[in-house]
């Protein structure tokens, strides 16, 4: 995986995200009222090339770091957070790619799809059985051996970015009793591939996070991309770990600063009949305000730590990283709560975007690995370190 900054990258313009910004804030309450798929923001995503950001020059992509890629993250996160979630995946995949295990063909492949025509590819891992992989436990989904290729029949859950996958890398085994596991690269339109549009969720609900259905779906033998036996895959990824909470820690943070402009705003221009002045003149809003910066400036601070070393080639122990997982996601949720509970029913309502931003920052608990995981991971390195 990458981890440097591409020496040739010319930055995205911050007139270029600022467009995109309120271009998609235009769309975004709409979105989430009919929890409806934004395929227009990914069209414009890729006019600008930001759908092929960390593939290399030489490969016709823009050839962004961490730090370029947070960037750009966060902004397109506060003009729509889906959007961003389901622009996170296709980063993560991109720079994730095992060189030294997937077919180069098949690595080539996925990019220049993604620089010539904006197509996507996210992972699904998540199961009714199995739940979260990152618990421990073989898949269901499986594939059988069918003359030179594969037949892969299982069931994903909240498979981000569903609507408009022209790859779906697919969380499977092979049958037998010494079974291997790893990924399946299935194109998207694959014959036997059903997607059911069950995505209801309380927040991110543009992401099109439907279940996918894969009835003895047809691959080639190579687009098994990345097998192994269960226990080689429990190696630490430092790298990538760090790309990850960067990635949805800019997401989730940039949520949590919507939400503070939203309070801001509000308590600047509610006065109060029995006040006579704005709310903002009040000791208790310029308190809360004050503690709400604070938990993003902690947050600031420790995302650009984290990518600083990362980009150094230094990033932390997984464990470490995952804590800041725990910590920037959980100074997100109690930012926007702070001003929920502050503004009462105005905060509550459907008609203002701070219930939205309320809903969507929620989410980050979501994210594997789960806030207990992360702690219990990090208490038990603990112990071992003493």
């Amino acid at each position: 995986m990458a981890t440097a900054p591409n020496l040739s990258h010319t930055p995205v313009s911050d007139e270029i995200l600022a467009t995109l910004r309120e271009g998609f804030a235009k769309t975004s309450a709409e979105h989430d009222r009919d929890a409806s798929f934004p395929f227009e923001n990914f069209s414009a995503l890729h006019e600008y090339g930001l759908l092929a950001l960390t593939i290399a020059p030489e490969k016709g992509g823009l050839g962004g770091g961490l730090s370029e890629t947070s960037r750009v993250v966060a902004e397109i996160a506060k003009g729509d957070p889906s959007t961003a979630l389901v622009l996170i995946m296709q980063y993560l995949i991109h720079v994730g790619v095992e060189k030294d295990r997937w077919p180069g063909h098949l690595r080539r492949h996925i990019e220049a799809e993604a620089v010539s025509r904006g197509a996507l590819v996210n992972a699904l891992r998540v199961e009714p059985e199995l739940g979260t992989p990152s618990r421990g436990g073989l898949p269901v989904t499986t594939a059988r051996r069918d003359g030179d290729g594969w037949r892969i029949s299982g069931h994903k859950l909240f498979s981000t970015g569903s609507p408009i996958l022209s790859y779906m890398l697919i969380w499977g085994r092979t049958e037998g009793d010494d079974p291997h596991v790893g990924h399946f690269l299935v194109p998207g339109n694959s014959p036997g591939i059903r997607i059911e549009e069950t995505w209801n969720h309380a927040g991110m609900r543009a992401s099109g996070s439907h279940d996918v259905i894969l009835e003895d779906v047809a691959i080639p033998f190579d687009h098994a991309v990345d097998l192994r036996r269960p226990a080689e895959w429990n190696g630490e990824n430092s790298v990538q770990t760090a790309w990850m909470v960067s990635l949805l820690g800019s997401l989730y943070d940039a949520v949590a600063q919507q939400g503070r402009d939203w309070f801001a705003r509000f308590a600047r221009t509610r006065v109060p009949s029995n006040l006579g002045a704005p709310l903002s003149t009040l000791y208790r809003y310029q308190e809360l305000l004050g503690r709400i910066d604070a938990l993003l400036l902690n947050n600031r601070i420790l995302l650009q730590d984290l990518v600083r070393r990362t980009e150094a080639g230094a990033p932390p122990p997984a464990s470490e990283t995952l804590l800041l997982k725990y910590i920037i996601t959980g100074n997100a949720i109690d930012a926007v709560a702070l001003a929920v509970e502050a503004t009462g029913n105005p905060g509550l309502t459907r008609n203002n975007p701070l219930e939205r931003h309320y809903r969507d920052v929620l989410c980050s608990r979501a994210h594997a690995p789960q806030n207990d995981s992360i702690l219990t991971l990090a208490g038990r390195t603990g112990f071992h370190q003493d």
